[in-house]
């Protein structure tokens, strides 16, 4: 049968592109041109916050106190978590050596960038695993220099917990501004600051925004919408719990997609009739973009069977795949395009969201369908280099001068002319272009 929407998508995850655009744009050029101060004008502004900007070691440790030890405990446990999984990523990218003929040796090297910027959102919710899932993977990757930037909260400053997860995850120096003017900060190198190789980390669609702009002149590990999340279940699934996940994700945003794909019509519409309830017990914010959520974005597709629910997850490419159904390891080898799996009812989104190892910086709006997510490879430029004896290139030149010719760039021709010219003075060569 054709897929069958149970519940369409009324409305799609895109701003005002336009509006956000010139809004950012503007910010972007202003704090360029006043630096420093400009800065720390829309800080006031957007922040309402007029303390200290890069936070002092005293206050750093001030901040840190005031985390509780269980809280510390639980930040360090995934802190350790993402760091292994990040040294296990590192250690897939080595340097390479190979004679490409005899006497011609090319080879790779991996050089981290030098300085990271590391966006930390702490409006509405304070991201402490952000500050984990970033700064980590920028230490482990060997970043010279890591800026972790959070927005302040008025009269208060950065919420302490993302300090500490900041600070003991390695980051060089902590900045309490937010959105634009904070990306701003780190790109210009405000404030003292280096300026960034590379941007990374959530954000709003203002934060998204800058990035794009700033995309180019600096790095940036993915222009990110809202979040989304699709659920891949049958039968066998637990309905309570798969609706139970939806909301979990849903509570981003009031325009974060939630997704469910299932071959079983009981499943879906039990799903369906749970969902509201479930949405009505959480806390007044968290409900009402649950709700924005669910009402405006969500969708419940029936599917014939288990190929046709594949192939539907891959054209969604969603950023969160969860897969409820039987024989795992067939979906496993069978899904191509997410930004993390989630195989089985035993794990969720919100492990690792929070506490796995694996990154939660991930691609969003179907991105997945040609990248990955935020990892220690991010932050590592793959470069090449090559060495050679002069036999071992008189080949390579000979085919450099004619193809060169062939393409109608002589100059490049020349410069392996030349060489060829004084290595093998008594020799004849015919570099002239093929017809």
């Amino acid at each position: 049968m054709p897929r069958e929407y149970l519940k369409k998508a009324t409305l799609t995850a895109k701003s005002d592109a336009s509006e956000v655009h010139e809004t950012v744009k503007a910010i972007l050029d202003d704090i360029e041109k006043g630096g420093d101060a400009a800065a720390m004008n829309y800080a006031k502004k957007f922040d309402r916050y007029e303390g200290n900007i890069v936070l002092t070691e005293a206050e750093i440790e001030a901040a840190c106190a005031l985390v509780p030890d269980k809280l510390k405990d639980d930040i360090q446990f995934a802190h350790d978590n993402v760091r292994r999984f990040a040294e296990a990523q590192k250690s897939t990218l080595t340097d390479v050596e190979i004679e490409i003929v005899p006497g011609m040796i090319a080879g790779q090297k991996v050089i981290p960038v030098d300085a990271a910027g590391c966006y930390v959102p702490g409006g509405r919710y304070s991201h402490i695993a952000s500050a984990i899932m970033t700064v980590t993977t920028a230490k482990v990757a060997g970043c010279r220099h890591i800026t972790a930037c959070s927005p302040p909260r008025p009269d208060v400053g950065v919420a302490p917990a993302i300090v500490y997860a900041a600070h003991i995850c390695g980051a060089d120096k902590i900045l309490a501004m937010g959105g634009v003017q904070g990306v701003a900060a780190m790109t210009f190198g405000l404030f003292g600051l280096p300026r960034a190789n590379i941007l990374v980390g959530p954000g709003n669609q203002f934060v998204a925004e800058a990035k794009r702009i700033l995309f180019g002149r600096v790095g940036i590990d993915m222009i990110a919408g809202p979040t989304d999340s699709l659920i891949l279940a049958d039968s066998g699934a637990d309905a309570h719990i798969v609706a139970t996940d939806l909301v979990s994700q849903a509570e981003h945003g009031y325009n974060s997609p939630v997704w469910l794909v299932t071959d079983d019509r009981a499943l879906a519409e039990k799903v369906m009739a749970l969902v509201p309830d479930l949405i009505d017990d959480l806390p007044d914010v968290n409900r009402d973009n649950a709700f924005a959520a669910w009402r405006d974005y969500a969708e419940v597709i029936l599917c014939d069977n288990r190929e046709e629910m594949a192939a539907c997850a891959d054209e969604y490419a969603p950023e969160h795949l969860t897969v409820q159904a039987a024989d795992l390891d067939w979906w496993l080898n069978r899904l191509t395009c997410y930004g993390s799996l989630f195989l089985g009812e035993e794990t969720t989104v919100s492990y690792g969201d929070k506490a796995t190892g694996t990154n939660h910086v991930l691609p969003t709006s179907g991105a997945a369908s040609y990248t990955g997510g935020l990892s220690v490879h991010k932050y590592m430029k793959v470069v090449t280099w090559q060495r050679a004896t002069r036999e071992g290139a008189q080949r390579v030149a000979e085919a450099t001068a004619r193809i060169s010719r062939l393409e109608g760039m002589e100059g490049h021709a020349r410069a392996a002319d030349v060489r060829l010219a004084k290595y093998f003075p008594d020799r004849n060569f015919d570099l002239s272009a093929n017809d």
